[in-house]
């Protein structure tokens, strides 16, 4: 009997999960995809957060038993009544009725906090970038679309930096993949917004047979897509480096890889019927085009589908 596959993906503020998410639901088509985020779980609004003294990262300050009731719903395809936050006003807006898509992603800030919650996603990602990157991203994000001033975002941040180190970087060690997106240069210069990105691949999930790669390096050159061993959380794993500067040539030759491994994918790596694949705003609004993201995006579809055989 089939059920909705289940994503998670989780990381601290301002760490790209919209983004992400935005590319895989086009990829899987957004027909098939129901998005829920996990801050509409949050116990108190804006005001009552700043009179108790509370942050949003802080598990008291959320329903998560609500949402873990929710989430073992969404995983057996019944309907929920989801509350929902408004970030723009900071308050609750009246709760909306989801029935679950082939597919649900699941973004927020403690979606593995409890084992029950984990238990319920078929993939499970945390984004993990750089804290000055992540830093750059909250202030553009919340002085552009949220009304604060730089000094408002860079004070919130420090008053949330306890409860993120006690609650929500914790969770890393609960992912099948740790996607971390990282400047080319240590100074932190995005390079025109081409990022560079490393996947930590835990042994959690049968992950595709990458090892062909290996061979993409031509004489002593350094390969723009890497392929190693690691260890992450005293764990072993596999880590994939895909470099901002990666030609297309380079690119589709992973892309070969995951799609001869999942003939389904290869539909989806067509870039005329996949236009945000990889898609991100550059720093005065233009549209560029991240071949690291695109291929985390492929990469972590790839698991979705796969998820698919398995249980459908």
């Amino acid at each position: 009997m089939s059920r909705p596959i289940i994503l998670g993906i989780v990381g601290d503020s301002a760490a790209g999960k919209t983004t992400l998410t935005r590319g895989i639901a086009q990829v899987l088509g957004p027909e098939n995809v129901t998005l829920i985020c996990t801050d509409d779980y949050h116990r108190y609004d804006r005001q009552q957060r700043a009179e108790i003294g509370i942050t949003a990262l802080h598990p008291d300050c959320n329903h998560l038993d609500i949402m873990q009731q929710h989430l073992s719903l969404l995983r057996t395809g019944q309907p929920i009544l989801k509350p929902v936050y408004s970030h723009k006003t900071g308050s609750f807006e009246p709760p909306q009725y989801i029935k679950p898509n082939k597919f649900v992603i699941i973004e927020g800030l403690l979606g593995y906090s409890t084992r029950a919650a984990r238990d319920c996603y078929d993939v499970k990602v945390y984004l993990a970038p750089p804290e000055n990157l992540r830093a750059k991203w909250k202030v553009k994000r919340d002085t552009q679309k949220r009304g604060y001033t730089p000094e408002q975002v860079l004070a919130e941040l420090e008053k949330r930096e306890p409860d993120s180190e006690q609650f929500i970087r914790p969770q890393r060690q609960w992912s099948d993949i740790v996607v971390s997106f990282y400047p080319p240069h240590e100074d932190g210069d995005e390079s025109n917004g081409h990022l560079n990105v490393r996947l930590v691949l835990r042994p959690t999930i049968p992950h595709p047979d990458f090892t062909p790669i290996i061979n993409l390096t031509n004489g002593n050159s350094v390969s723009a897509i890497r392929l190693g061993l690691d260890r992450d959380m005293s764990k072993p794993v596999d880590v994939l480096e895909v470099d901002g500067h990666a030609t297309l040539e380079q690119v589709n030759k992973l892309e070969h890889i995951l799609c001869s491994d999942m003939p389904y994918l290869s539909s989806v790596c067509d870039r005329e019927s996949n236009p945000e694949l990889g898609k991100i705003a550059g720093t005065t609004g233009e549209t560029l085009q991240s071949y690291p993201l695109a291929l985390t995006q492929l990469i972590i579809t790839y698991h979705m589908l796969k998820a698919t055989q398995m249980y459908q």
